[in-house]
């Protein structure tokens, strides 16, 4: 799984870069507030391992209007991190990497 380029962003944690995005609409699931925000990261040059990381918010664009937080660079480089720390190796191809930080999170009836 390869992320699009247009509307990822680059980061670089520990001297390397990564590409990372955030869906802009979010999944119907997403949108009624049943499941949360979710967001993905590549190594800059592609091919490797996808993180996927879940949060433990809304989308920010759900239709219910559900308080949500943004992510931010500092979300998006603690998740780097700690995926690093449990074993993603972004480089190498494979199956996308899951990070689960959605404990807390309760979805609208």
């Amino acid at each position: 799984m390869t992320l699009t380029r247009r509307g990822s962003r680059h980061i670089v944690v520990d001297g390397t870069t990564y590409r990372w995005r955030l869906r802009r609409r979010p999944t119907y699931a997403q949108a009624l507030a049943w499941t949360p925000c979710t967001f993905a990261v590549e190594h800059a040059d592609g091919g490797g391992t996808t993180l996927v990381v879940t949060t433990a918010h809304a989308h920010p664009s759900n239709w219910l209007g559900r308080e949500s937080r943004p992510v931010l660079p500092s979300a998006v480089t603690q998740a780097i991190e700690q995926a690093l720390r449990e074993g993603w190796t972004p480089t190498s191809p494979g199956s996308p990497f899951h990070l689960d930080f959605s404990n807390g999170f309760t979805p609208h009836p």
